[in-house]
């Protein structure tokens, strides 16, 4: 009796996502990544970051035909224009999306297929810290909430083991809840 193996399951290709855990017990040293932006002022609070080119499997990785750009700015009501979301917005839709890639590649994984898949995620901030106006708040969030919204052809156990594994698997979720030393250099003109 022939059995048929789903190749594809959430958009995800399961024969690759294995391979590449495979190439990557063959071959530890594929695994370091260096993703990169590049991000120039333009006014006020408007400044703009491009992502393209980055470092994957030993070598310089320029697959990408076009760069990302993201546009950044704040709320009138932090003297901004709306020229895009704010970085903190950013921050929370880094980690809505990688937990959620994650989430998805956790359920390819295990044989789950997904119908709905959905995220609010919300930060709690007092910006009299990033204004400078007290020492008695922290400059960015106070605490983060997500959540999810899932749905799929596996018990309600199984979805919540799913949501828990992506959350211990997504990399922004460990930046985030761990931090990550930060270096900055300055070069004047």
């Amino acid at each position: 009796m022939a059995t048929t193996t789903e190749s594809v399951r959430n958009g995800v290709d399961t024969d690759q996502l294995y391979g590449t855990l495979d190439a990557i017990k063959a071959d530890p040293s594929i695994a370091r990544f260096q993703f990169r932006a590049r991000n120039r002022w333009i006014d006020g609070a408007h400044n703009r970051t491009t992502i393209r080119d980055f470092y994957a499997a030993n070598q310089e990785d320029t697959s990408r035909a076009e760069e990302f750009v993201l546009d950044a700015g704040e709320p009138a009501i932090l003297l901004g224009t709306d020229t895009g979301a704010n970085p903190a917005e950013y921050l929370l839709h880094a980690l809505a999306a990688c937990l959620t890639t994650s989430l998805v590649y956790v359920a390819a994984a295990r044989g789950v297929h997904l119908t709905e898949v959905e995220s609010t995620l919300e930060g709690d901030m007092d910006v009299q810290g990033a204004l400078g106006l007290s020492n008695d708040y922290r400059n960015g969030f106070e605490r983060i909430r997500v959540s999810f919204r899932i749905a799929g052809d596996a018990p309600e156990e199984k979805l919540r083991e799913v949501v828990a594994r992506a959350q211990q698997r997504s990399a922004v979720f460990d930046m985030v809840t761990n931090g990550v030393p930060v270096t900055v250099e300055t070069t004047t003109a």
